[in-house]
């Protein structure tokens, strides 16, 4: 099990333009959010509230990084409609979802499926975890975030 004040598993995954990108982006803290799918409600919700404040983000020299197991062109559509200015990871394959502990089985309205859970992990610079949200509030995601951060 993934905790805090454990080193942040290192991977290189492609982003939504194809390009490896590696993770965690060294020499800054990095929030690295795990959402479901590209455009429903709670996961746009999400993106958009981290989109409204990510001037503030830049502005800490954070970087921030979505990831799903959507395809790299549904990220483009998503980053597209949504006008997002961050990078979208495509882990179709699960690797990085099962490599944090953030893949397996869900309940919805009685049905069992295997999916995302919705989980956001703030790393520092140093690549160690210092926080990880399990409860994200998808509307006020990036005030749930600033209020960790600023504590």
């Amino acid at each position: 099990m993934l905790t805090i004040n454990t080193q942040a598993p290192q991977f290189t995954i492609n982003d939504q333009n194809g390009n490896p990108f590696d993770f965690p982006v060294k020499g800054k803290t990095n929030i690295l959010f795990f959402y479901p799918k590209d455009n429903t409600p709670g996961c746009t919700a999400e993106a958009c509230s981290i989109r409204d404040a990510y001037s503030d983000f830049v502005k800490k020299d954070i970087e921030v990084i979505g990831i799903s197991p959507d395809s790299e062109k549904s990220h483009l559509k998503f980053i597209e409609k949504q006008n997002l200015p961050f990078t979208l990871l495509a882990d179709t394959e699960k690797t990085v979802a099962n490599l944090y502990q953030v893949w397996g089985k869900k309940k919805f309205m009685g049905r069992e499926y295997e999916g995302v859970f919705r989980t956001t992990f703030v790393i520092d610079a140093s690549g160690m975890i210092t926080h990880i949200i399990d409860k994200v509030d998808t509307k006020d995601a990036a005030k749930q975030l600033f209020e960790i951060l600023e504590a």
